[in-house]
C-alpha cells in the first residue's frame, strides 16, 4: 500500500478502547488516529479531549464513515455488539482489529468470516499474550523441540475486578470465561500447536453473591480441563474478581523439561524492612502487565496492512476460542466433558 500512515476509527471509548486510541496517537509512528465512535456522548467526550481537538467524535459507526475518510476500524465495544461493527465496517471496506472475544456463537463467527471474505479486509482479533515477549519466547523453545513432547499447559488467568455489569450476564458475555480467559484458551491453543478436543468444566460464585442474585447463572471461579486432539492437556484457572491484582501466568510440562512464563509481581520496587521483611507488588492491571504486548500487536495491524498480508491472529482463531468456552459453559450446566467439535 503506497501510503505513509494508516488512518484509524476506534469504536468504543471505554477502557480498552481508550488504551488502544492512546497507543495509536502517540506511540505507532504509522498510524493516525483520526475518529472515535462512542454512543454515550458524555464518555465520548471525555475521551475525546485527551486529544485536544485533534480527533473527530461520533455516535455512530455510520456516522463515522460517512463524515471521515480512514482506512481501518478498531473495534472495542461489549462482546454481543462486535458481529454488528464488523459487518457495518466490512461492508465499508475498512480493515478491522476486534478485541477479544470475536463475537458470542458459532454461527456469529462463521458470518463474520465469510464477511471478511466477501469484502476482503484484513481482520486481526486482540488475543495479545501472542505478542508478548515472554510468550513468544516459549513459543519458539517449544516449536526447536527444546521441551520434548508437550504433555501438559497449565494457564492462570485472573482479573482484579468485576467487568462492566453487562458482562455479568452470560447471554451478553459468556461468562467470566469468555470475557475474561479467552486469552487464556487461545494461548494454550496456540503453545500447544493442536486444536481442542474435549473440555469439562467446574465453577461457582464465591465471592460475588449480590451478583448472584441477579444474575443466577454467574460465575466468579472455574477450572477448565482441556484434552488436545494431538493427546496434550491443559488447564485453565479462572478467577475475577481476584481481588489481589492481575495474574496471568502459564505453566508448561514437557517430556524433557518445564517451562514458566510471567510471574506475579511486577518489575517494581521491592522493599525490604526488618519489620515487615521483603515486600513487592503485584500487577494492578492488563495495560500494566501486557504493554509492551499491546504496542506490538497494534504494530503488527499497521504493518500487515501497509505490506498487504494477512495479519494474526484471525478471526478462524477467534471461532476456535469461542467454540472451546461454550463448551465449557455447556460443561458447567451438565457436570459432563463436552467435545469441541472439528470446524472445518
Amino acid at each position: 500500500m503506497n501510503i505513509e500512515k494508516i488512518k484509524i476509527c476506534i469504536v468504543g471509548s471505554g477502557r480498552a478502547g481508550t488504551h488502544h486510541a492512546k497507543n495509536f496517537f502517540y506511540q505507532i509512528p504509522r498510524s493516525e488516529l483520526v475518529a472515535l465512535v462512542d454512543s454515550v456522548p458524555n464518555q465520548l467526550q471525555k475521551a475525546l479531549d485527551e486529544f485536544k481537538g485533534k480527533v473527530q467524535g461520533f455516535t455512530s459507526l455510520n456516522e463515522a464513515l460517512k463524515k471521515v475518510d480512514f482506512h481501518a476500524v478498531v473495534i472495542a465495544t461489549p462482546t454481543f455488539t462486535h458481529a454488528g461493527f464488523i459487518e457495518e465496517a466490512a461492508m465499508g471496506g475498512k480493515h478491522i482489529f476486534c478485541e477479544k472475544p470475536l463475537t458470542l456463537t458459532i454461527e456469529e463467527c462463521r458470518k463474520i468470516i465469510e464477511v471478511i471474505k466477501m469484502y476482503k479486509v484484513k481482520f486481526q482479533v486482540g488475543f495479545v499474550r501472542r505478542y508478548d515477549s515472554a510468550f513468544q519466547e516459549a513459543k519458539r523453545k517449544i516449536k526447536e523441540g527444546l521441551l520434548g513432547e508437550v504433555i501438559l499447559i497449565k494457564s492462570t488467568g485472573r482479573g482484579p475486578g468485576l467487568p462492566p455489569e453487562w458482562a455479568w450476564d452470560i447471554r451478553k458475555s459468556n461468562g467470566m470465561l469468555g470475557e475474561v480467559n479467552s486469552h487464556d484458551f487461545d494461548s494454550i491453543r496456540w503453545l500447544s500447536g493442536s486444536e481442542f478436543k474435549r473440555v469439562y468444566a467446574e465453577a461457582g460464585n464465591f465471592k460475588t453473591p449480590e451478583v448472584k442474585r441477579r444474575f443466577p447463572d454467574f460465575y466468579d471461579n472455574a477450572v477448565v480441563t482441556i484434552r488436545f486432539e494431538n493427546g496434550a492437556m491443559g488447564v485453565v484457572d479462572s478467577s475475577c474478581p481476584a481481588g489481589y491484582g492481575y495474574d496471568a501466568r502459564v505453566e508448561i510440562l514437557g517430556s524433557k523439561g518445564m517451562m514458566q512464563i510471567g510471574e506475579l509481581k511486577n518489575k517494581g520496587v521491592i522493599l525490604c524492612t526488618l519489620e515487615e521483611g521483603i515486600r513487592s507488588s503485584a500487577y494492578q492491571s492488563w495495560p500494566e502487565r501486557f504493554a509492551e504486548a499491546y504496542l506490538a500487536e497494534e504494530r503488527a495491524f499497521i504493518e500487515a496492512i501497509l505490506e498487504d498480508r494477512p495479519p494474526s491472529p484471525d478471526a478462524y482463531d477467534g471461532l476456535r476460542t469461542v467454540e472451546a468456552v461454550l463448551a465449557a459453559n455447556r460443561s458447567i450446566k451438565t457436570g459432563k466433558a463436552e467435545e469441541v467439535e472439528p470446524i472445518p
